[in-house]
């Protein structure tokens, strides 16, 4: 689902051994060396690590890493230590740390960004720190990697992407990536992990050719997701399709489309319109219109979190008003004024104090820029049920019991009844036990595991995937 576009963070329980001990009263000698702590934002949790050493004469100098982001080596601005307080400018994302050090290995302080201030404890490590993504896999690679670029001719861009040939005599058949919301990399990388890049090589090394590519906008890939909707980007994935359809090492029969979450909205909406797509893998994908998935999201993450039913009513009726104002207004710069006027009323009607208003308009903001205004009203206002019903080749459709962000109750059988409704019986519908939104083994399922977690994805996942699609060329 959308993603949050500011720099928060996943907590982290450091083993002792990993800590730095000293008996001398803390001072500015022991600021160098590396930093981490987690920060919380909602049901988002991500790990900051500062990066801090000193240079000729006494100067300190930081910079930063987000890990669960994949952001590394980010510069800090200046770093100020005066008797115990330490404050480190961020500059570059509008940000600054300040923390009273209260002991030579645990500073206690904040994380301000764009007006909002999310407590941040620091605590120092004996080495650097490493994120161990065990299922990453690694070169030399026994199978055929180009990176190639292909062209969406009616939005007159070239996306970037890879393509990974298995090793031996096509053609093969294969099956192109969809990620999820907001701005992602061919690889889907979130909190550190790279799912597109674990399904891409398991499904190459099973005899399956397989194509990711970076959305419009990142990476690699021209145009810009201003103002785009799913539309736009099925689009993007029907311009993959054409191009595979075009090499021949690709079985042009049997070229199909897997997608992640809102990808598993955009793979029906070519099917739709495309009969040539051979067969859809649904990864977490949506049955039900946006705005129910949203709802449910929401209530099911604060249960798991702890809110009370009280608070969940009152946040979703909120929400409801929110909406409408966004699917009414069409001119999307008058729709996110109009909502952030309506939040403010609403907020001010509940005796919110000013600062907490101010607090919970800058985190609307943030999560609901003006430029995504128009892809969030076409994804609450879009039954996903109009496409479903309309594909008629072969479908699995997966969702892990644990899903917090789509949930598999719902989305599964309503994704199946779509397909049945028009004739096509060959759906296979799986709800995985103890798997996310990601498809990792997890204990609650809350986005705030992602980052922790080491697993990228389930390797039961991964066999289904490439089992049910061998097995169609099989019966062919």
């Amino acid at each position: 689902m959308k993603n949050v576009k500011f720099l928060v963070v996943l907590s982290f329980i450091l083993p002792l051994c990993s800590m730095v001990f000293s008996q001398e009263a803390p001072g500015r000698q022991d600021i160098p060396g590396t930093w981490m702590g987690p920060i919380k934002a909602g049901a988002i949790e991500l790990r900051l690590v500062f990066n801090i050493r000193m240079e000729k004469g006494d100067s300190l100098v930081a910079t930063l890493d987000s890990p669960d982001q994949g952001a590394k080596g980010i510069p800090m601005g200046n770093v100020v230590f005066d008797s115990d307080t330490l404050v480190i400018y961020a500059p570059l994302l509008l940000g600054q740390y300040k923390g009273f050090m209260s002991s030579d290995t645990l500073i206690e302080g904040s994380w301000t960004q764009r007006g909002q201030t999310f407590p941040l404890i620091l605590r120092k490590l004996k080495d650097q720190f490493m994120v161990n993504r065990p299922q990453e896999p690694k070169a030399p690679f026994p199978y055929i990697s180009e990176d190639i670029k292909f062209p969406n001719k009616p939005a007159n861009i070239f996306l970037a992407g890879t393509l990974t040939i298995p090793d031996g005599s096509g053609p093969f058949p294969a099956v192109i990536l969809i990620t999820g919301s907001g701005a992602q990399d061919r690889n889907e990388t979130i909190m550190a992990h790279k799912p597109f890049l674990v399904i891409a090589d398991y499904l190459s090394r099973h005899g399956i050719a397989v194509l990711r590519y970076d959305d419009r906008g990142v990476a690699g890939s021209q145009g810009s997701q201003l103002n785009a909707t799913s539309a736009d980007f099925a689009s993007d994935a029907e311009a993959a399709f054409n191009y595979l359809r075009q090499d021949n090492r690709i079985d042009p029969d049997m070229i199909g489309l897997a997608g992640h979450s809102e990808g598993g909205l955009i793979a029906p909406i070519v099917a739709s319109t495309n009969n040539s797509v051979a067969f859809i893998i649904s990864l977490a994908g949506t049955g039900v219109n946006g705005e129910r998935v949203l709802f449910r999201q929401q209530k099911d993450i604060a249960q798991n979190m702890g809110v009370s039913e009280d608070e969940i009513k009152d946040s979703q009726a909120i929400n409801k008003k929110l909406y409408k104002t966004i699917k009414k207004e069409k001119d999307n710069q008058k729709a996110h004024t109009e909502a952030v006027e309506l939040y403010r009323k609403l907020l001010q009607k509940r005796g919110v104090p000013d600062s907490g208003i101010e607090e919970a308009i800058g985190q609307l903001n943030t999560q609901l820029d003006v430029s995504a205004i128009a892809w969030f009203r076409y994804f609450i206002s879009t039954d996903p049920a109009r496409y479903w019903s309309r594909v008629l080749c072969p479908v699995l459709a997966l969702n892990g019991e644990k899903d917090l962000q789509v949930a598999a109750d719902e989305n599964l059988p309503a994704i199946e009844e779509a397909l049945r409704s028009s004739g096509n019986n060959n759906v296979r519908t799986v709800s995985l036990p103890d798997l996310n939104h990601l498809f990792q083994h997890c204990n609650t399922g809350l986005p705030a595991e992602y980052g922790k977690i080491e697993e990228t994805i389930s390797p039961e996942v991964l066999k289904l995937m490439s089992d049910w699609i061998n097995g169609l060329r099989e019966s062919r």
